[in-house]
This record gives structure tokens, C-alpha cells and sequence, in this order.
């Protein structure tokens, strides 16, 4: 009679289902209970863990939110998935389309009270932002980047055009009035964004 050999639990995919639970947990207390009544705590109770294991990778609980961001974008083993804009030929409705999802994004509540308590965080933590910057915005910059060298190369846009300006000049208006709350967010307003910037950005 032979013994069943005895199964040895895998570390490494153990710590990453933790790790995805505590990152879930986060993201959704942010948005149910605002990131002021946020806390390891309740991260810990709602994710299974305990404390130990959350400031064992993270010394914060906006260290925690900010991968909990990094992981919208990851697939489900935690790897990073590629993205890239679409590119259909027309500059003006590839865009229009980017910002009416980006809007959609900043208008659900689960998506926008945790992306707006990570925004203030971000803005009095200079350790965090200089993480933000480095493993958030810099990669979305590049993705926004690339498009538009798409199209300075193929004359839509002219070819002495600044793409960190024209990034800036077609999202900013965007995330500026989502933060200040100064205007509604609409469709018609993220094409008209798209057709304003336009006008300053193609060949005269």
C-alpha cells in the first residue's frame, strides 16, 4: 500500500492571492467608506489577513491604495498587461473615445472616491508621489506618447508639437475639473475637449 504524498502548499502563489485579496479589500473600503475612515485594520479584517502581513510589504495604507491602482492594470497571475491607445487612422474620434471611457472611469464612485483619496494623498507624500510618478503616470505618459507620435509622424498633428504639452492641453482640463469639481463631466464635454486641442495641435 502505497502513501498519497502530502501536497506542499506553493508559497509564492499563497503570498500572491494575499497579496490581491488585501489589494481588493483596499480599494473597495476606499470607496465604501471614504480614505479618511480607511485603515489597516479594516483592510486586514476585510482581506483575511492579518496586520503583520499588510505592513510587511506596505508602510502605509496609501502605499496599500496605490497598488491597489497598479493592479487594475495587471491580469490575473499579477503580471502587467500590455495597453496602448487605439489607433484607427483618426486622431479626433481614437481620443474622444479614450476620454468618454476615462469619464466613465471618473464618474463611478468605486472607481473615483479611492482615485480622488489617492490623488490627495499623493499630492502631501513626496515619497509616494515620486512612486506615482515612476510606476503610474510616467508608463500612462508613455502610452499617451506614443499615440501622438503616431500621428505628429503621419501630419495630423504638426511636427514641432510638444506631446508632454499636448497630453497635458487635451486630458488636464479633464482631471482638473473632475478634482475641483468646477462642471459636469460629459460626453459632449470630453469631445469638445478633444476638438478645442485639436485646433492648437494640427498643421496651420
Amino acid at each position: 500500500m502505497t502513501t498519497p504524498r502530502s501536497k506542499v502548499p506553493n508559497a509564492a502563489r499563497r503570498s500572491q492571492s494575499s497579496r490581491r485579496a488585501i489589494l481588493t479589500a483596499a480599494f473597495d473600503l476606499a470607496g465604501e467608506l471614504g480614505y479618511g475612515r480607511l485603515s489597516i485594520e479594516a483592510i486586514a479584517a476585510r482581506a483575511g489577513v492579518g496586520k503583520q502581513t499588510i505592513y510587511r510589504w506596505w508602510p502605509s495604507k496609501g502605499a496599500v491604495l496605490f497598488d491597489a491602482f497598479l493592479m487594475l492594470s495587471e491580469g490575473p497571475e499579477g503580471e502587467a498587461e500590455p495597453a496602448a491607445l487605439p489607433d484607427t487612422g483618426d486622431l479626433a474620434a481614437d481620443l474622444k473615445a479614450v476620454l468618454r471611457a476615462t469619464l466613465t472611469e471618473l464618474t463611478d464612485p468605486r472607481i473615483s472616491e479611492p482615485m480622488r483619496a489617492l490623488t490627495i494623498e499623493v499630492a502631501g507624500d513626496p515619497e509616494l508621489a515620486a512612486l506615482y510618478a515612476e510606476r503610474l503616470d510616467g508608463p500612462v505618459r508613455e502610452i499617451k506618447r506614443r499615440r501622438l507620435r503616431v500621428a505628429r509622424e503621419s501630419g495630423q498633428l504638426s511636427p514641432d508639437v510638444d506631446l508632454d504639452v499636448a497630453i497635458d492641453s487635451i486630458w488636464g482640463p479633464l482631471l482638473n475639473r473632475w478634482l475641483l469639481r468646477t462642471g459636469p463631466l460629459t460626453p459632449e464635454y470630453a469631445d469638445a475637449l478633444v476638438d478645442t486641442a485639436l485646433r492648437g495641435l494640427r498643421p496651420t
